[in-house]
């Protein structure tokens, strides 16, 4: 077996954690349209697969290039292993997530599986963790990754809670008759965060299959091929289509009794902050994101209503997701390097 079916085996398998990131955050971006009795499910994730299909096709490079920068190792045998053992433990702490319905981050996963693999095949050292720059008073690396993760969450709480302040002064002397409106507007909120969703979450997956296509000689180049991107597109929009009913439930009831004008706002604030963060190449969690927002639409209205028990829960899972992921994919290349020395590669 030999290190070009290793090679191709990564790539299936990063397309199988396209997909249960799809899964993830298909009930995320859904949950809040669906929760207000906007639409019904099914069509609220036909219509989110839709648009996260579009948004992986038009969404550009530039979260790609940011998680191509985090792994300083040369091309070759040794950074398929180690991408092949990141986004195995990432897929299995995914798995792991959507059966327990827990919304837990995708991209905490795969930050944490390339840590992981990467440390435990060539060294803390070849991690871009960007202390250095940071002590110089720059964001770079590991760290900028993390500051922008850390700051996606507070933008989604604080800018819900001040857009759900502002939309009752603005609709205060309306009558119930609006709701209609909020209702439809959704559709297009709904579908711009689908969009943004799309755009970032798939570019981490095309940039770590650039890679393992740069190590066996199948490209020259950075660019994404328009086929990785077309089939990770595709897987996107399966796993969104497949849906994650539980975690929907989680996000659109559980936290807060949301209303039109909760889950307007709560889209609103996300679709924003997504769509900034795909831009300059910040790789976000869109589950956090989202779930962030809709605290903060609770907190704007009635904090005593808000289930600030499931908001804790989701924490506690957020901060397990990366150690949790980075063992597992440590684990799973240091099998691999045994199976190595065994001749199986």
């Amino acid at each position: 077996m030999d290190i070009l079916f290793l090679a191709i085996l990564t790539f299936i398998l990063a397309l199988f954690f396209t997909f249960t990131n799809g899964v993830h955050d298909a009930s995320a971006t859904a949950s809040t349209m669906v929760a207000c009795g906007a639409t019904s499910p099914r069509r609220a994730v036909f219509f989110v697969s839709l648009l996260g299909f579009l948004g992986a096709i038009l969404g550009g490079s530039a979260v790609a290039l940011t998680l191509q920068t985090l792994i300083v190792v040369e091309t070759g045998p040794l950074l398929v292993k180690i991408i092949f053992a990141a986004v195995t433990g990432a897929t299995a702490w995914n798995v792991v997530t959507w059966r327990s319905g827990l919304p837990s981050s995708s991209t905490h996963s795969i930050l944490g599986g390339l840590v992981g693999a990467t440390s435990a095949g060539a060294g803390l050292g070849s991690v871009a963790w960007g202390l250095e720059e940071l002590a110089m008073g720059e964001l770079a690396g590991l760290t900028k990754v993390v500051v922008f993760l850390i700051l996606s969450v507070i933008v989604g709480f604080v800018g819900g809670y001040l857009v759900r302040k502002i939309s009752a002064v603005l609709l205060r002397g309306a009558n119930r008759a609006v709701n209609n409106s909020l209702r439809r507007a959704q559709w297009f909120t709904t579908g711009t965060l689908a969009f943004a969703h799309g755009a970032n979450d798939t570019q981490k997956q095309m940039g770590l299959i650039v890679l393992v296509l740069l190590s066996v000689g199948v490209t020259y180049t950075m660019d994404i091929p328009s086929w990785v991107r077309f089939s990770c597109a595709v897987v996107m929009a399966m796993g969104m289509l497949r849906g994650g009913w539980r975690i929907m439930r989680t996000l659109g009831r559980d936290i807060y009794p949301l209303k039109p004008l909760d889950s307007l706002d709560s889209q609103l604030v996300s679709s924003s902050s997504i769509l900034l963060s795909t831009i300059i190449g910040a790789p976000v969690s869109t589950t956090q994101v989202i779930s962030s927002s809709v605290l903060g639409v609770g907190a704007g209205e009635n904090v005593r209503m808000v289930h600030w028990g499931v908001g804790k829960h989701m924490v506690i899972s957020w901060f397990l997701t990366i150690p949790a992921s980075a063992f597992l994919s440590a684990l799973i290349f240091i099998i691999l390097e045994g199976a190595s020395g065994l001749g199986v590669f």
